[in-house]
């Protein structure tokens, strides 16, 4: 398996998983920026690739750890030799590549998306269990942190909360609520920004998102859904680390052993794109 990318994503998350997943043989990586990928390289004693054909020429599998406006070509070339796909997400900067990115993965190519809070043993034990009891009919989240607040990554930045973070939420409100319909947004691409999801089946939630907060404010990514059976509630904050990461690892490996295909593809990945789209579509005609 391959790792494409060397910024702070691919450096601090996706190497060390790789390199102590017992499944996968870490290939070496690739990057626009040699200097990054021989440096990354070099800590994980791996190969630096000098190009990505090459890079595929050595590898079963890909993760992309790079901005969204650059992984629906690179993925593309991938899938077109049949490799499978760890995307990062949103799987693309907009609806078009997104589209672009999901025709070009064929059926027996796998493909995966690095929702990492859907790894979670946490996570899943709410959605399995709380969840379930609760048996709800509505759902609330709210996003705070700092996350865009200062040295983000420029891509970051400049997309604001909805294109980072906001994946997570939509993603985890989809999960516990059901297939979301519908989305509507108001706000500051940049700054506070409210969402309002109808799922199917008569379900509803609300979202409220800040990635710009102060950096001594306590970060929040609450989930609750209410319902018969109660509520639900989880902190996704603290629900996610290195033990998620290696669940994704394991249960992509798997998925390319054994030809089978994951839940979180880049079919559910190009779903996530369409409500990410109607929703900034909202905030730019609301500007």
């Amino acid at each position: 398996m391959g790792l494409v990318g060397a910024g702070r994503s691919a450096a601090e998350l996706y190497a060390p998983s790789l390199a102590s997943a017992p499944a996968i043989r870490f290939a070496g990586v690739w990057s626009r920026s040699p200097e990054a990928a021989q440096g990354l390289a070099a800590r994980c004693s791996v190969p630096a690739f000098g190009g990505f054909a090459e890079m595929l020429d050595h590898c079963d599998a890909v993760a992309f750890a790079v901005p969204p406006a650059a992984q629906p070509s690179l993925a593309a070339r991938a899938a077109g030799r049949h490799l499978a796909l760890l995307l990062s997400r949103p799987i693309a900067d907009d609806l078009a590549g997104a589209e672009e990115l999901a025709e070009a993965v064929a059926d027996d190519v796998v493909s995966q998306v690095a929702l990492t809070w859907r790894y979670a043993p946490a996570v899943r034990t709410y959605l399995d269990t709380q969840v379930r009891r609760a048996q709800p009919v509505g759902g609330t989240a709210r996003l705070i942190s700092a996350a865009l607040a200062s040295d983000a990554p420029v891509w970051r930045a400049g997309r604001g909360v909805l294109m980072d973070v906001g994946v997570d939420v939509v993603d985890l409100l989809d999960a516990a609520l059901g297939h979301t319909a519908l989305v509507r947004a108001h706000g500051d691409p940049r700054g506070w920004i409210g969402l309002l999801l109808e799922h199917e089946g008569g379900r509803y939630s609300e979202a409220s998102l800040l990635a710009t907060a102060p950096a001594d404010l306590p970060a929040r990514a609450e989930i609750e859904v209410f319902g018969p059976g109660g509520s639900a509630m989880i902190d996704c904050s603290d629900a996610t680390g290195p033990e998620a990461l290696g669940t994704m690892v394991e249960e992509f490996a798997d998925a390319v052993e054994h030809r089978r295909p994951h839940p979180l593809d880049v079919r559910h990945g190009l779903h996530l794109q369409r409500l990410l789209d109607a929703a900034e579509t909202d905030l730019l005609a609301g500007r």
